[in-house]
């Protein structure tokens, strides 16, 4: 890992949500400061927003339905928009989706800003709104995501099932961005956690320069389809900005 000091390092609080534009080589470090975070994450090419993480085809191209060190993020266009290079959980889930405004009013309680100021509960529904709207886009734009920290699996009958307390306080997973992306964020509950209680975790995010792809890189080795996809993304890196990191 490299050792540089961060340029960004600051806490995304319980129900709280952060975007940004951030260019290739960059190492991003979620930390959790308390035991069961989710954090759920957008990503979009920064340079053409109509490509996006792909759930899909990076599920089907790497033999998985969840995610953790070695896997990529792949785009529509078969290109790594960002992968992980290293995670203490083992599992992040793909598959649950975010909450909405109906779903937290249902399952917390109605909570307005009028009545609770910044202490209402929000959604990922929202987040995502306001984060899309800063960024040139709209809830037209919004896609599946992956839900940072939590575990969710599905049984042979097809039902899924949330594990509570997947994740401890200090556990951390790290993500190396392979183009030009942005990252949109919400610190909002995984839609299957099953608390009566609205959980309350923040979170650290920790931003430095990454350290560069070497032969043996884990992500780029993990599977065949892992390297086609990062070879596709050198190639469009390389015409569309005259070089590679």
């Amino acid at each position: 890992m490299n050792t540089v000091l961060p340029f960004i390092s600051k806490m995304i609080p319980a129900g709280g949500k952060w975007s940004g534009q951030l260019s290739q080589g960059k190492q991003i470090t979620f930390t959790a400061l308390e035991e069961g975070a989710n954090v759920s994450l957008l990503l979009y090419n920064a340079n053409d927003s109509a490509e996006r993480y792909n759930m899909p085809d990076t599920l089907k191209a790497q033999h998985t339905a969840h995610l953790t060190k070695g896997n990529v993020l792949m785009s529509d266009n078969g290109r790594v928009l960002a992968s992980i290079v290293e995670d203490s959980l083992g599992w992040h889930d793909t598959i649950s989706g975010y909450t909405s405004r109906a779903l937290t009013n249902q399952k917390y309680g109605i909570s307005t800003y009028q009545n609770q100021r910044n202490d209402y509960y929000k959604s990922g529904e929202e987040n995502f709104s306001v984060e899309l709207f800063r960024n040139g886009l709209t809830t037209r734009d919004l896609s599946p995501v992956v839900n940072l920290f939590s575990k969710v699996f599905c049984d042979l009958e097809g039902n899924l099932h949330y594990v509570s307390k997947h994740s401890k306080k200090g556990d951390t997973v790290t993500l190396r961005t392979e183009m030009d992306v942005i990252l949109v964020l919400s610190n909002t509950p995984n839609p299957l956690n099953p608390d009566k209680a609205c959980p309350s975790v923040p979170v650290e995010l920790t931003i430095t320069e990454a350290d560069p792809i070497q032969g043996n890189d884990i992500c780029l080795n993990h599977r065949p389809e892992n390297r086609r996809a990062f070879e596709n993304t050198w190639e469009y890196v390389l015409l569309s900005k005259g070089g590679i990191r």
